[in-house]
């Protein structure tokens, strides 16, 4: 309850963070339950005799979770673990550094992973334990996203940690078609306006329609819905990164009013010095170009080029607000 209660709050900076932590500290408690009642003591036994349990601090050591879902899965592989280990992983990255704004890319397996919990919970323990009855959709402050708060939520991602990137776009690459459409590992929805022409379809504001293949001619309407209101989605390369240029032009006019009005920067040559000295890319025909300080800059292998982010840009427009520091770059780099 207290992971959603902080996803859900408009507020929260850490929102995605705190909800996986939260979720897995419930999770863990949950498969211990399960396993207690099924008489099975979820501790790691004693490397020296099989009867006796490790301890810390003087208690049992318990399995973590990525130890529960092996032991309580064994060799299937439903979505349900696939979702679980997902967030295993997310979690142990994201302990150890800030968590970047992850919080649209990844809505779908973190609403998948609370229903999961409830469902497993309910046919356990039995339904007086569902949590339905006090969880509600998380209000929205719009109905649409106008252009400039998607430009908005963009730069939020500029900054997302790249290994925390790779990291969700591996584990779903490695997915096959099925796992990564199946709703217990990714619970989409479309929100439609509700229509409705008479008291009783009143009653509730929102209902999920489940897709129901044993009717095809209403899932088919709502299909013709969704296409009707589905905004049109393309897929952009290097979204939201710099060529040199586009990093030059600022920096030179800073250099400008710095250094001297006679003073450039441009792309192929104080560029290429000012990534040599502070080491964002290595030098032409020495190492793999992949080597790069993803922060700043990225290997485009398509077209065996870089290209840059917007840090990159501001950090070298500070660095050449500093005395002698473009003489010094030019120089060294």
């Amino acid at each position: 309850m207290l992971g959603v209660e902080v996803y859900n709050k408009p507020a929260t900076a850490f929102r995605s963070g705190g909800y996986i932590v939260l979720m897995s500290v419930a999770w863990t408690a949950l498969l211990h339950a399960i396993f207690f009642r099924r008489g099975i003591k979820p501790y790691y036994r004693s490397r020296t005799s099989q009867k006796r349990y490790q301890r810390i601090e003087g208690d049992y050591k318990a399995w973590e979770l990525g130890e529960c879902i092996c032991q309580f899965y064994g060799p299937n592989n439903p979505p349900e673990r696939r979702n679980l280990e997902f967030f295993v992983g997310l979690r142990n990255k994201i302990e150890h550094r800030s968590m970047p704004a992850l919080d649209q890319s990844i809505f779908g397996e973190c609403q998948a992973l609370l229903f999961n919990f409830e469902d497993l919970l309910c046919r356990t323990f039995g339904t007086k334990f569902a949590l339905n009855e006090s969880l509600t959709l998380a209000l929205q402050f719009s109905m649409l996203r106008s252009e400039s708060q998607s430009k908005a939520a963009q730069r939020l991602y500029e900054h997302m940690t790249t290994n925390v990137q790779q990291y969700v776009s591996k584990f779903r690459s490695g997915l096959s078609v099925t796992e990564l459409h199946d709703m217990k590992y990714s619970f989409k929805v479309f929100l439609i306006p509700k229509l409705a022409n008479n008291p009783g379809q009143a009653d509730v504001a929102v209902e999920f329609v489940r897709y129901d293949p044993s009717k095809p001619e209403e899932m088919e309407k709502y299909e013709k819905i969704v296409a009707m209101i589905k905004p049109s989605v393309r897929e952009v390369v290097n979204r939201g990164k710099l060529k040199a240029g586009a990093v030059c032009d600022p920096v030179e006019a800073v250099i400008k009013e710095v250094v001297g009005a006679t003073r450039r920067f441009s792309p192929s040559y104080h560029h290429l010095k000012a990534c040599h000295y502070y080491r964002v890319r290595p030098r032409k025909g020495e190492g793999d170009p992949q080597s790069t300080n993803t922060r700043y800059c990225q290997y485009d292998e398509a077209h065996e080029d870089y290209v840059y982010t917007r840090e990159w840009r501001d950090f070298l427009v500070d660095e050449m607000k500093k005395p002698g520091q473009y003489e010094k770059v030019i120089r060294e780099g």
